[in-house]
């Protein structure tokens, strides 16, 4: 069995939830359970991959602190991670147990907010810990509530090996109305490689550079030969299409600084290219001008723009993949 621990406190001298985790670790371990501890103030800079991590475990412990309201931003921003990136069927299979402790006010609002957010997200939440200290010493050294933290993290472990199944929640109604619309369905593959995209912030500081550099030399280009940068996008969509005669779908590019949308309509060897807007089209992506730019100029592609979030998609994901193949910019 394997459990995770994410610790979304500041790590400061005197956290009373630190304590509680430390103690539940040892627990845990000591009934042979393999438990790995992310702090996720370390973790900062690398919060969106630790998604992946999470596909891993049996089951997991969300801790938080709650200093002056709510359980912090580093949990809120790992929850986020697991709901654009995470593996959801292998949420639906990992139990979870929140543990929140509190210096001010908060603690069983902010346990409960752990719970709702791991139902809306698809997984299982287990009979967590909250609580009130004021006095972290005197905390430690209470012999009822060590036995208290222990008895959860034994409650745990009983949970997770006997699979003990809870009744629905209206909050897996939520979740499937939430994600009805705008969210496209990634496999665990895909949702590993944009995750480490999104938080590798050297990878992504690079690409803006490229853009920019790019995006200057063909405006300049352009400006020279007298034609438009609209002008100039049609012509190389058209050049560059590679026809697919089993294929037919429409898209919307929404370009910023653009006045109309860029449609492109695909109908086996047939290609239309124009600005104007596309009733139901299959795709819309929303991308800069530079970078669309950069995509039509075949220094990048656009898998690439989707998986590092500088283009937004809303529509099948599996038609998106299609426009590598059907434009060849780098060809």
């Amino acid at each position: 069995m394997r459990v995770n621990i994410y610790y979304g406190g500041r790590g400061i001298v005197g956290d009373p939830t630190n304590t509680v985790i430390t103690r539940m670790k040892s627990v845990l371990e000591d009934i042979n359970v393999k438990v790995t501890r992310y702090n996720l103030y370390e973790e900062k800079r690398n919060i969106s991959s630790l998604a992946n991590t999470v596909s891993e475990c049996d089951g997991i412990i969300l801790a938080s602190t709650v200093e002056w309201h709510g359980t912090g931003g580093f949990m809120a921003e790992f929850l986020d991670a697991l709901w654009l990136y995470g593996n959801k069927e292998r949420i639906a299979q990992i139990y979870m147990c929140p543990v929140v402790m509190s210096t001010t006010y908060g603690e069983r609002e902010g346990k409960l907010d752990l719970a709702q957010a791991w139902e809306i997200l698809g997984g299982k939440p287990c009979s967590g810990i909250c609580g009130y200290v004021q006095d972290t010493v005197s905390f430690e050294l209470n012999a009822d509530y060590a036995t208290l933290v222990e008895k959860k993290a034994e409650n745990l472990y009983r949970t997770i090996s006997q699979k003990i199944v809870a009744l629905p929640a209206s909050n897996q109604a939520v979740r499937q109305m939430v994600s009805a619309g705008p969210q496209i369905e990634l496999s665990p593959q895909d949702a590993e490689q944009l995750s480490k995209y999104a938080s590798d912030d050297k990878f992504v500081q690079t690409q803006k550079e490229d853009i920019k550099e790019l995006a200057s030399h063909f405006k300049t280009l352009m400006n020279n030969q007298g034609v438009s940068v609209e002008d100039m996008l049609i012509k190389d969509f058209k050049s560059h299409f590679v026809p697919d005669q089993s294929f037919s779908a429409s898209y919307n590019f929404i370009i910023s600084d653009t006045e109309k949308p860029l449609a492109i309509i695909i109908k086996g060897q047939e290609l239309d290219v124009h600005y104007g807007a596309v009733e139901k089209p299959t795709i819309v992506c929303r991308v800069d001008k530079d970078k669309l730019i950069k995509i039509t100029a075949g220094a990048e592609t656009f898998q690439r723009a989707f998986m590092t979030g500088d283009m937004q998609v809303k529509g099948e994901f599996k038609v998106l993949r299609k426009l590598d193949s059907l434009f060849r910019f780098g060809n």
